[in-house]
């Protein structure tokens, strides 16, 4: 009798072990190479996520210590975070992820999502319903009732001012208040942001509005993908309305570091985005800078120092030790990764997981090809495993076939037994 022949079931589970081994390989993690995030040598960023070391949740400094990198400064603040915008990485962190009023940085989040929406061309006649429910205390442009005004007009009167005036004149063409309110907290949701809760487009202190140095971070981000944001954002001195006539009047930006006033130089290289302050939330501010072609994005919530202009002298010193640190460092975690169209609210759809996924997100530069190539290697692996258990199988079945054959060919010719009969 012959027996079955295992060894293409051998090769079958071969590849099937390959297989698995393919689906192994593990995406781009926090961890870096010896020459921290900008190592872009082969393989510098291939490591098992779950040894990779992200903070980003942890309370206090988050710090990847290294011999040729400077600690990262110690500040008042309550929170802040450092990010090199290219790669989402983040270079340093404290408290990340605490939940903190924002003030006036929420506008940020208001210009990623109203901003898309409407021409800089358009005209709007700004109405008394427009300029309904303006809270008492808060920061106005001056924008006058009955007066028409271009789109980028009221735009200056945010990015510049801070005016809520401003913020609730486009509210109201973007359908009201509450809608604009919903519309924000959809567009936080989308981007990736899991500690906002927004309960006032204007960022004026409101019972339950937080948001938290890791979310501001990402609508700076979006933000300054949006050319107009941008542009805005490093505005420093304008005409309201920007045509001129006998009512206009300048205005200036009051990012105190980007413009140079009350004490503080200009930053250099400063491109914006948004500060902010009320009673509630103190200080706040959302600042970008580019240097030699890098460009940072730093978020400082709150400083309790007392100095004066403590937030935006913070912020000057995070960015400074950004710059120092970010060809060595490694990194303690990142954004989601950016995916084109994701500040339009109008056309961009969540692109990244939700739970962990926004922490363990691939952290170097945006590879769509790698990507590409790498779910089309999982694909192949699967169709090879597939095919070597089918071979596997099918070989199994005809060998016992043929077995059978020879057995019953041997019986055939031995003598047959005596019929006995039972009744």
């Amino acid at each position: 009798m012959s027996s079955v022949s295992w060894a293409p079931v051998r090769v079958a589970t071969a590849a099937t072990l390959c297989a698995a081994g393919l689906w192994a390989v593990p995406g781009q993690a926090a961890a870096d190479g010896p020459n921290g995030i900008d190592d872009l040598r082969p393989g510098t960023h291939l490591a098992d996520p779950a040894a990779a070391d992200y903070r980003l949740d942890r309370h206090g400094v988050q710090f990847q210590p290294r011999a040729e990198v400077p600690e990262p400064p110690d500040l008042s603040a309550l929170s802040w975070m450092v990010t090199d915008m290219a790669s989402g990485k983040v270079l340093a962190a404290k408290n990340a992820h605490r939940p903190l009023p924002p003030a006036s940085t929420l506008k940020a989040l208001f210009a990623v999502t109203v901003l898309p929406k409407f021409s800089q061309g358009e005209v709007h006649r700004v109405s008394l319903e427009d300029l309904s429910g303006i809270e008492s205390g808060s920061s106005l442009a001056g924008l006058r009732e009955d007066m028409p005004y271009h789109v980028d007009d009221l735009w200056r009167a945010v990015f510049l001012r801070s005016g809520s005036d401003g913020v609730h004149t486009l509210a109201a063409m973007n359908g009201g208040w509450n809608k604009t309110i919903d519309d924000m907290q959809e567009t936080a949701h989308r981007l990736g942001a899991r500690d906002t809760r927004v309960e006032s487009a204007d960022g004026f202190d409101t019972p339950g509005q937080v948001s938290s140095a890791y979310d501001l971070t990402l609508f700076g981000r979006a933000g300054l993908h949006n050319p107009d944001f941008a542009h805005f954002a490093e505005t420093k001195e304008a005409q309201l309305p920007q045509d001129g006539g006998p009512d206009s009047f300048g205005i200036q930006n009051t990012n105190r570091l980007l413009v140079g006033s009350h004490g503080v130089k200009p930053y250099h290289g400063l491109i914006g985005v948004k500060n902010g302050y009320t009673t509630h939330a103190g200080n706040t501010l959302i600042a970008a800078a580019r240097r030699d072609g890098r460009t940072l994005l730093v978020t400082v919530m709150n400083p309790q120092s007392g100095a004066p202009n403590a937030v935006y002298e913070e912020t000057r010193t995070l960015l400074d030790w950004g710059f120092e640190a970010a060809p060595h460092t490694a990194a303690v975690g990142a954004l989601p990764a950016w995916a084109p169209g994701d500040a339009d609210a109008q056309n961009a759809a969540h692109r990244q997981g939700s739970g962990m996924a926004l922490h363990k997100a691939a952290i170097g530069p945006t590879d769509a090809g790698w990507q590409g190539r790498y779910w089309w290697l999982l694909s192949a692996a699967g169709v090879i495993a597939l095919a070597g258990l089918g071979t596997g199988a099918w070989w199994r079945r005809r060998k016992l076939r043929e077995s059978e054959r020879e057995r019953a060919a041997e019986r055939a010719v031995e003598p047959e037994a005596e019929s006995v009969e039972t009744g």
